[in-house]
């Protein structure tokens, strides 16, 4: 076990963490007002590419004989900060922060990703970044129609 390799892991499973709690905490305030609107479903939709990618991420850290953290830590109260009491789906300062954090992710994806990692890593890693460019792609589509 490569623990670098661990470590880099462990960091993009502690984003992806705190993507999950930011979207549900987004989706659960807006689910009775908005729960039938397709914009309401692209942010379901995020939710859920996120929840896999942890899964995945968890998945690879036990199968390299790493320990996967459990929780978001210090970046889960973002969630808290950045989206307040707002009407997500009417608010664009509210999607932009959306949008910086997937930004901040790929950033983050395209950093961790090693000469020396395997193709399975590499490949999952760039599996998990391709989604949240989709992901800002949709939450700029979101903005403009705010």
């Amino acid at each position: 076990m490569d623990i670098d390799t661990v470590d880099d892991l462990n960091v993009l499973l502690r984003g992806e963490f705190s993507a999950i709690e930011t979207y549900r905490q987004a989706t659960q305030k807006i689910l009775a007002r908005h729960g039938q609107d397709p914009r309401f479903h692209d942010l379901m939709q995020i939710l859920q590419d996120h929840e896999r990618a942890a899964a995945q991420l968890l998945d690879l850290i036990e199968r390299l004989g790493g320990t996967p953290i459990r929780d978001s830590g210090t970046w889960g109260t973002w969630a808290h900060t950045v989206l307040g009491a707002a009407s997500l789906l009417g608010n664009k300062a509210a999607l932009r922060a959306l949008k910086e954090g997937e930004e901040a992710g790929v950033k983050d994806y395209r950093s961790a990703v090693r000469d020396h990692w395997t193709p399975e890593l590499t490949e999952l890693c760039t599996e998990i970044m391709s989604r949240e460019e989709e992901h800002v792609r949709r939450l700029d589509r979101l903005i403009h129609a705010a």
